[in-house]
């Protein structure tokens, strides 16, 4: 039997807190069939027969160097205005790799930075939408928001320090960040969907990246300028952020931030966190990617999966479900068939409960 999805307004229910029938499931949205190999086709099943809550667009955004050797690359539209640099030496893990390597390029940067309506950035959205989202829920997504595109151009370890040694062009690279993101939002709003959904990892497994004096200077009035451009087009605002963001949820409630993933298992006591900001925001909680769903039983998804109904999910509603990551090829197709099986049914029978 092929369940079918939730209509928008059952979606908006449950980030509203306004009774939901059934606890929202978007667990397509980190499980890519192709990664299973021989399985891909087991998978793809298990994917056509349990509903996807949640229909999204993804906009082009720009390269990180004008690669003309990437048939997807538009010509010319990057955020550094320069060839990709030569490969040389040993590799380096992402995070240290720099692309600017000094600030004095910030300027000629700064002049030549991407518009946010290049056309083709947006090539095929509209029809995409009308033809694949048959009544549910939608959003506009894009990967690495602030924190992860700044380390992503300076390097991580060069970012930390430039919060208190070169804070001035710190502040000019985001503000120019953050009026680029806006304009997407805007015209998200525009193709009339319901969220804007972005992600930017601030912690980690024992706590934040960074302290509440950084999030409060860099950080937190770029979110809110984000969050009330997608309110103002009458969109919620969704952030993933893995690790230990409690010192955070406070800021986050503050300024309006309306979905958050995925409270991390093993780095935030889950029922503390429900306790404490439950009722103040809509959780998209995550099942765990690293120990539970490669390496436990059927029976352990299926008991974990309650675990987070019960916790997250209150009267009103304020949960949905997904996994906490990208689900990886050394999961069982039987754990994932009973993750979609449990989230389903028991979401179902949950809401009929309250």
């Amino acid at each position: 039997m092929i369940r079918q999805p939730l209509p928008r307004d059952e979606v908006v229910k449950a980030i509203e807190h306004r009774r939901p029938s059934r606890v929202p499931m978007m667990i397509h949205q980190w499980n890519w069939a192709g990664a299973f190999g021989e399985r891909t086709a087991e998978v793809e099943a298990i994917q056509a027969e349990y509903p996807q809550d949640f229909f999204q667009i993804i906009p082009r955004m720009p390269n990180y160097w004008d690669d003309l050797a990437n048939s997807g690359h538009i010509p010319g539209y990057s955020w550094m205005h320069t060839p990709p640099p030569a490969a040389s030496g040993p590799a380096k893990g992402h995070d240290a790799n720099v692309a600017i390597t000094d600030w004095a390029m910030l300027d000629d940067m700064l002049a030549a930075w991407p518009d946010p309506n290049q056309p083709q950035m947006y090539e095929g959205a509209a029809a995409h939408l009308a033809a694949n989202a048959g009544g549910r829920y939608t959003g506009i997504h894009w990967w690495f928001c602030l924190y992860e595109r700044l380390w992503s151009l300076r390097g991580m370890e060069n970012i930390l320090c430039d919060f208190y040694l070169n804070p001035e062009p710190v502040h000019r690279l985001m503000d120019a960040l953050t009026d680029f993101y806006c304009g997407v939002i805007r015209r998200g709003g525009e193709l009339g969907v319901d969220c804007v959904y972005t992600t930017d990892d601030i912690g980690m497994q024992t706590g934040p990246m960074f302290g509440i004096d950084v999030f409060r200077e860099f950080f937190k009035p770029r979110y809110q300028r984000m969050i009330k451009t997608a309110h103002d087009c009458g969109m919620h605002f969704w952030l993933h952020t893995c690790g230990d963001v409690r010192l955070f949820m406070e800021d986050f409630i503050e300024i309006g931030l309306d979905v958050i993933h995925p409270i991390q298992k093993y780095t935030m006591n889950e029922r503390e966190v429900a306790e404490r900001f439950g009722g103040r925001i809509c959780f998209w909680t995550g099942m765990d990617v690293q120990q539970i769903l490669p390496r436990g039983t059927s029976e352990d998804v299926r008991r974990e999966v309650r675990f987070m109904i019960d916790t997250y999910d209150r009267p009103d509603g304020g949960c949905m479900v997904t996994a906490g990551n990208g689900i990886t090829a050394d999961v069982p197709v039987e754990n994932l068939r009973a993750f979609y099986d449990e989230t389903y049914n028991y979401g179902l029978a949950h809401r009929r409960g309250k």
